[in-house]
């Protein structure tokens, strides 16, 4: 393959690629918001492309995204301050779910699909689902890992999105699960 200029669509997708600068920040799916440090040239197999370098905001962890592949992979923009109260709702919206019928593995395999989706409306129902099902029971060692990568992935944009501390952020969205006094 040889390096794409940067207007022509992604390799799997026909959506045009989403073109990123030195300093933006975008959300990889599965790991959340980055900030994108350098865009360098490598040459692998003889031909040069195109990467951008995104740092994780969480944990530091550097990612070397191909310019020619970021739809694919699911490289994004941060939500804007308008999509947030669309996102609380999607985890107020309490739905009848299968979830209980579920062993914790299915619910477990279900829930890590979502979350590599990089939507980060799919996050919200993973959070809220497993919020839900922490008011009835306790949760498995790996459902609790899913929660807590649901919740880190949701407040870091969140935050973000809304230039506010991310303590604020987990109180507003914890406060939504507040069991109800009968």
């Amino acid at each position: 393959m040889s390096n794409k200029p940067e207007n022509e669509t992604d390799i799997k997708s026909d959506v045009p690629a989403r073109t990123f600068v030195v300093g933006d920040l975008a959300v990889y799916p599965a790991h959340g918001v980055g900030k994108i440090e350098a865009i360098e040239s490598r040459v692998i197999n003889g031909e040069t492309h195109d990467f951008y370098i995104m740092k994780i905001v969480e944990n530091g962890m550097v990612i070397m995204i191909p310019t020619w592949n970021v739809v694919s992979v699911g490289l994004r923009e941060v939500i804007s301050e308008e999509e947030i109260p669309k996102i609380i709702e999607v985890m107020k919206t309490r739905q009848e779910s299968t979830i209980d019928n579920q062993t914790w593995n299915r619910r477990y395999r279900e829930y890590m699909d979502k979350i590599k989706t990089g939507s980060l409306y799919e996050v919200a129902e993973v959070f809220r689902d497993l919020s839900i099902l922490r008011l009835t029971k306790d949760l498995s060692f790996g459902e609790r890992k899913l929660y807590d990568t649901a919740q880190g992935l949701l407040v870091k944009e969140l935050s973000t999105a809304r230039n506010t501390e991310e303590e604020t952020i987990v109180s507003e969205i914890e406060s939504l699960f507040i069991p109800e006094e009968e």
